[in-house]
């Protein structure tokens, strides 16, 4: 299987890429710093979407039998309505949302043909509005509700559309979101990252008579 994921170079990102190459499948990364991957690259900024038809053209031939697409990409500001800027909630939505859209319309063609999968990964489980973390909050809800519709105009041409919603997962990120909220932080007691890639990878492989719309994962220890 050929597969595009965005987010590569971060926690997820980078797990998911080890393990779809450990499982015999060819990754193309999407991201500003992707050459240290050791995986085929197209260099993006994803906080631009109206750069990506560019940077995509460029690797057509990259592209031309994608299979699946895993939107990992994510940027996650702790700040209240108040102390948000228009530039913070438009780089977050750009980022978390308006980029995943614009990959997933500049490879429609592929993925029709193949009858392909699109990944996004989201939020934890059942997460609505948080204070002090209202553009992420609102970029997430945003990506469920693009992959609903997703779904359902794409159904006809055999796309398969999953929303992955997992617990918190040990990152940079994660740690530093909690940092910002005052809330302890051990990894050890979160979701791996190449635990939560396996379950992504578990994902694609579904068999051709069913799949996965909305995977939540859940730690067995991890708290929020």
């Amino acid at each position: 299987m050929n597969v595009l994921v965005t987010g590569a170079t971060g926690g997820i990102g980078r797990a998911l890429v080890g393990a779809l190459v450990e499982a015999g499948h060819r990754v193309v990364a999407v991201g500003r710093d992707v050459g240290r991957l050791g995986v085929p690259g197209i260099e993006a900024d994803l906080a631009e979407p109206a750069t990506l038809a560019a940077a995509l053209g460029e690797a057509v031939g990259e592209l031309e039998d994608i299979q699946a697409l895993v939107h990992c990409a994510g940027i996650s500001p702790v700040e209240t309505v108040a102390e948000t800027d228009p530039e913070t909630w438009r780089r977050t939505l750009a980022v978390n949302v308006a980029s995943a859209a614009e990959l997933v319309r500049l490879t429609l063609p592929a993925l029709r043909r193949s009858r392909g999968h699109v990944i996004f990964v989201n939020a934890s489980p059942g997460m609505t509005g948080v204070p002090r973390w209202s553009a992420f909050v609102a970029s997430k809800a945003a990506l469920r509700e693009l992959a609903e519709s997703l779904r359902a105009e794409e159904a006809a041409h055999g796309v398969r559309v999953t929303t992955v919603f997992p617990g918190g997962t040990a990152t940079d990120l994660l740690g530093e979101v909690r940092h910002a909220f005052g809330r302890p932080y051990d990894p050890d007691l979160c979701i791996q990252p190449r635990s939560l890639a396996a379950m992504i990878v578990w994902a694609l492989n579904a068999p051709p008579d069913a799949y996965a719309c909305d995977l939540s994962i859940l730690g067995s220890a991890c708290f929020g």
